[in-house]
Parts: structure tokens; sequence; C-alpha cells
């Protein structure tokens, strides 16, 4: 939930429309906008409300940078939460149009949300298109009616918006806004995607949802009744074991990019890479056997991930 501090905030309504009210109420647009000093203490207090979430992030940010990126983190967050947390396609969608009015208010210079208000500098400050912003949106719309992918390239045009964008975001922030960067970007930010997508699937399942590709389910003879039964079959975790090659596959793509990026930022972006990797490692310690057992990292492995950032963020400023 959001910290007191900021759902009584008097620029924050209460939630009056159907379908904000099943979310946090600071959430909800309010009937005015608040000044920029209370939008930024917002998108703080949002953080913190998930700092197991982004803790390990804000440590590592340069400081000139931090609020920009809590501003979209901010965003990022309620977006996500307006798309999966609701429990009503319709009222979702609904949402999500009211959302995406307000990035529109934003880029036209009057929002009234105060994620709107604080990104509006960070937009202005780095020329950030909205498409950026608005991509997310379309993958969030999609799971409120797309459930199933038929083919990997479904699910690679999936990650196209629920994932790579976020890397253009971060690169936005950090300076670069080529081409070449973000296209290596991709394979991490969509690597990354599949890595959550393999360690969730019995997660998703529960929700609705299969991003498993249907022809691979075909290929290898799982069947969705071993899904819903949490059968973990010699087949399933045959085809478990092709997907996290593959997902290694889109990680090993994106390295390059750690090359051609300034220190801080690839020491950051080594961090994300390397959690989701461990990620793959930790369902392939599993033998794959995911079903009905989430794998996860354990915490003395997250701690040797940080250090090692750590380590690298000292070494990269002497």
């Amino acid at each position: 939930m959001i910290p007191a501090s900021t759902t009584d905030s008097p620029a924050i309504a209460r939630p009056t429309v159907n379908g904000w009210s099943r979310l946090p109420a600071a959430y909800a647009i309010p009937d005015r906008a608040p000044s920029l000093a209370e939008a930024r203490e917002y998108c703080r207090q949002l953080a913190r409300a998930h700092y197991e979430n982004f803790s390990v992030a804000t440590w590592f940010l340069p400081k000139k940078l931090r609020q920009d990126f809590l501003n979209v983190y901010a965003y990022c967050r309620i977006s996500d939460d307006l798309g999966d947390e609701v429990g009503d396609p319709a009222a979702s969608l609904a949402l999500l149009d009211q959302w995406q009015a307000e990035l529109d208010a934003c880029y036209q210079g009057a929002p009234r949300h105060p994620v709107f208000v604080a990104l509006t500098e960070t937009v202005k400050k780095f020329n950030i298109p909205q498409h950026e912003f608005s991509d997310l949106l379309i993958a969030f719309r999609q799971d409120q009616t797309v459930t199933r992918f038929e083919t990997f390239d479904d699910v690679l045009a999936y990650c196209r918006y629920s994932a790579n964008p976020v890397g253009h975001l971060v690169l936005y922030l950090c300076g670069y806004h080529d081409p070449e960067r973000q296209q290596l970007s991709d394979y991490t930010c969509t690597a990354l995607q599949l890595a959550n997508f393999w360690q969730d699937v019995t997660v998703d399942y529960r929700k609705g949802r299969i991003y498993l590709p249907l022809e691979d389910l075909r290929q290898f003879g799982v069947t969705e009744r071993d899904l819903a039964q949490n059968l973990n079959t010699c087949t399933f975790c045959d085809m478990m074991k092709f997907e996290v090659d593959r997902a290694r596959q889109w990680f090993r793509r994106g390295l390059p990019l750690l090359k051609k990026v300034d220190s801080q930022l690839a020491v950051d972006l080594e961090l994300f890479s390397r959690g989701g990797q461990e990620i793959l490692n930790a369902i392939e310690r599993q033998h794959f056997a995911i079903l009905g057992r989430r794998p996860v990292i354990s915490k003395p492995r997250k701690l040797a991930l940080v250090a090692r950032a750590a380590t690298g963020k000292l070494l990269g400023g002497l």
C-alpha cells in the first residue's frame, strides 16, 4: 500500500471512478494538480512503498538522476498495476484510457496526476518521445484480451511493448538515444521478460495466462492440463530447458551494450542482466521442474550480485 503521507496529501483525490477503488487510493487522478514539489514527493513515496523492487536501483543511481528515475518508475509501476491488479478487464481498459489521457496532457503541459506533473520536467529535460511511455500501455491493454501466444515471435512482439520501452527510457535518462544502443537494450529487456515468464509459469496460469508459446507445448507434447495440475513431466522439463537456453541467447545478444555506455550505467545494466540470468540458473537448479515450485534467487546469491555490482561501481570511479 502507499504510505499515509502520500494518500493523505491534499492534492490527491479519493477514487470516485469505477475501477480506481480496486487500487491504492493515491493512484486516482486528483481534481487539481499538485505542486511540482508534492509531485516529486509522491514519486519518492511510491518507490519507498515498493522498496523491495527499487532499493538496489536507487542505491546505484547517480544522485542527479535519482528523481527522474523515480518519476519514470512511478509511471511504470502504476501503469503495470492498472493492467494487472484491477481484476476486471473492462475496468482496466477504462482506467488505462484515462491514464493515456493524462499522458497526453503531460505532453500538452496540463496534467493533473502527480506522476505526470513530475514526469513533465523529466520529459522536457531528456527530450523523451511520448511513444516510449504509451508503448507500455499497448502491452497492458493487450493483457486484458490476449491470454495465449501461438508462436515465439508472438511472445517477442509482446515484449516489444511490455519490456523494451523500459530500456529505452533508461537510455534516454542517461543521455543515449541512438538506434544501435536501443536494439542492444531490447535484447536484454526481452531476455529479462522471458526469464520472468519462465519463472512465473504457475503464477501466470492461475491468472489465466500462458506466455509459453503454444507451438512449443505441442512440439514437446505438453498440455494445459499439465500446467493446471502442476505436472512436471519429462516432456515439460525438456521444453523448459529449451526455453531457458533460448532466453540465455537473448541475454548474450545484449551484452555488447555494456561496452557502449559509461561505466556507471554499465555496472547497473550488468546487475540487472546477471539478476535475470540468475533466475534462469534457479530454474536449472530445479532441473526445470518449476510447476508449483516458483524458482527464486537465494538471499546469498542476491547479496553476491549486489556486492559484485558495488565493487564494479567503486572501481569504475577510480
